[in-house]
């Protein structure tokens, strides 16, 4: 579980770095340059995906989606699929609807309710009206278009300024509103700077909604064991609580739901969630008591696979005085999640904690609003939502320095939190602990050669070309504490995502991390199995007596001193 061994070539020049490393932190692994654990599994191609798992017995899914927006079920006639080869079963909306809880969503929106399957009505094109279950995906596949599903459309709407305009088709009439959250948040004196501001700019920024498109699409494997009552999951995916969402949904104990965290991730960018296909595939596995398996065709993944991005705009505002010092923003942000909420309404909620990027900004408004369309449901892509933002704060500043005639870089500078001024709060109440961000700047434009880049640019311009050269400053606030949940939604009874690092030591000293997470190409096993080591190895190596701090931290993982650890264990 150490750290993996470096080549014997680089062992010198490894040494010698983390003696320096040592020397300037007490360190000895935790920021030393290490190859990852993970990779040379992948590199060798042995990894294990979802489409390895290959169960005895287990049977394959397709899907029968709907080709309207917006449309009412009439209705479904399967007896032609029923009758195809190899077919095991066939699963509609109204079954499966009626054996299972709608989805969970973050914001406090209860009559927005979400299935896998669709029951009565469809809200966007390629949604699952229908799952087939056979002895091969390409039995499946042939009775899935067997399969005659009756439809009556219903009109719809697809832009978001029109969803929210009276009188526009409600993708949840139960709900009332095509607006699913709405809010205005005031930090500081935003009418009094905007009033006594030199100069003012309005406009709006777009940030157009895209697919993430991973190597792997999504995958899920189920399997129900009637003597203990536990459903095993082996699936794809990078997101937490996935299996107490999952045994929600299928109105099970959360101890009844076993997910199987060994299975690599093959691309992800954040929307490898697939509650839904786990719900479907642990219902049909439990029915039927044989393993079941669904892979995502590249169709199936594009038009409804829960793997889309933000689809926003922003109205900017932005008051400044001549110098260019910024006085104040105001920022309307709408986002079209699409037909379903999904986690996808928190992307409005997470630019709160950097809302005025690396800029010392005195006051802010923001008035974030998520509406539903008929289209494809967002999700939880990359930034979870602080990219979009930091786009348009960006092009705030360039058009800030193009109104003014200042270069960019400058302005950048002028209106830069300084190093002397961390820690340091924003309007919105987020402290930032530290930060040099006049010196990130100079470096960066000395790495890029900034100086020959514009001499190019303007060479390239007087020759009739178009050329330019972009910048931006951007955060990204990190750490899993979500204290935004409860911001969108007072309901919500956490703030954080809870997880932990089971370790064991075994009587020859070697020790094992367990944790609850797949691979999707952050270094997990890496990461553990580096705090491990640089924790644990002072005091288990016979060549290292405890320290004071590695006593700390003994304690701080088993919860007693390093001198009695068999005490706890006589006690369990």
């Amino acid at each position: 579980m150490y750290p993996t061994t470096p080549p014997p070539a680089a062992a010198p020049l490894l040494e010698e770095e983390g003696k320096t490393l040592r020397a300037m932190t007490g360190f000895r692994y935790i920021g030393a340059k290490r190859r990852a654990k993970e990779h040379p599994r992948f590199v060798s191609g042995r990894g294990r995906f979802v489409a390895d798992i290959a169960l005895p017995g287990m049977k394959h899914v397709a899907l029968v989606a709907s080709p309207h927006a917006s449309a009412r079920i009439v209705s479904i006639d399967t007896s032609a699929a029923l009758a195809a080869p190899g077919v095991l079963y066939v699963l509609t909306g109204e079954e499966f609807c009626a054996n299972t809880d709608s989805l969970m969503i973050g914001v406090d929106a209860p009559k927005v309710t979400r299935w896998a399957l669709a029951r009565g009505v469809v809200r966007y094109a390629g949604e699952w009206v229908a799952a087939v279950v056979a002895d091969s995906r390409a039995l499946a596949e042939d009775a899935a278009e067997r399969i005659e599903v009756e439809y009556e459309p219903l009109p719809h709407v697809i832009e978001s300024e029109a969803a929210l305009a009276p009188g526009a088709p409600l993708v949840h009439p139960a709900h009332g509103s095509n607006a699913l959250y709405h809010r205005k948040f005031v930090w500081g004196p935003v009418e009094e700077a905007f009033a006594n501001a030199g100069h003012r700019i309005a406009f709006r920024a777009v940030w157009s909604r895209s697919a993430t498109v991973p190597i792997e699409t999504f995958g899920v494997a189920a399997q129900w064991d009637a003597g203990t009552g536990i459903l095993d999951i082996w699936a794809s995916i990078q997101m937490p609580k996935f299996p107490d969402q999952a045994a929600r949904a299928l109105r099970l104990p959360g101890n009844a739901v076993r997910v199987h965290y060994d299975v690599d991730v093959g691309g992800s960018y954040g929307v490898k969630r697939g509650l839904k296909h786990a719900v479907l595939v642990g219902y049909l596995a439990k029915k039927l008591g044989v393993p079941v398996r669904l892979i995502e065709d590249r169709l199936e993944n594009l038009r409804g696979g829960d793997m889309q991005g933000p689809d926003r705009f922003f109205d900017m505002q932005v008051a400044f005085d001549a110098d260019g010092a910024i006085r104040a923003m105001k920022i309307r942000a709408v986002d079209d999640v699409g037909a379903y909420a999904g986690r996808s309404p928190f992307q409005l909620g997470k630019p709160v904690t950097a809302i005025c990027g690396p800029y010392a900004i005195g006051a802010i408004e923001y008035e974030p609003t998520s509406v539903m369309t008929h289209k494809t449901p967002q999700e939880a892509v990359r930034g979870f939502g602080q990219s979009p933002t930091n786009f348009a704060i960006e092009r705030a500043i360039d058009r800030v320095a193009r109104h003014l005639g200042m270069d960019s870089i400058e302005l950048r500078k002028k209106n830069f939190i300084r190093r002397d001024q961390f820690p340091y709060t924003i309007p919105s109440g987020s402290t930032y602990d530290s930060g040099d961000y006049h010196a990130v700047l100079d470096e960066t434009l000395a790495a890029i050669g900034y100086a020959s880049l514009v001499r190019a640019r303007d060479e390239a311009r007087s020759s009739g070309r178009l050329a330019g050269i972009g910048i931006s400053s951007c955060l990204e606030p990190s750490g899993g504490n979500s204290a935004f949940e409860v911001l969108m939604n007072p309901k919500n009874e956490n703030t954080t995502w809870m997880d932990s690092c089971l370790v064991r030591v075994d009587l020859s000293g070697s020790v094992t991390g367990v944790i609850n997470n797949s691979s999707a190409g952050q270094g997990h096993e890496s990461l553990v199995s580096t705090v491990l080591g640089e924790i644990l190895e002072p005091i288990l190596s016979p060549r290292s007596p405890p320290t004071a701090r590695s006593a700390a931290a003994w304690r701080s993982c088993w919860g007693v001193p390093p001198q009695a650890p068999r005490k706890r264990s006589r006690k369990r």
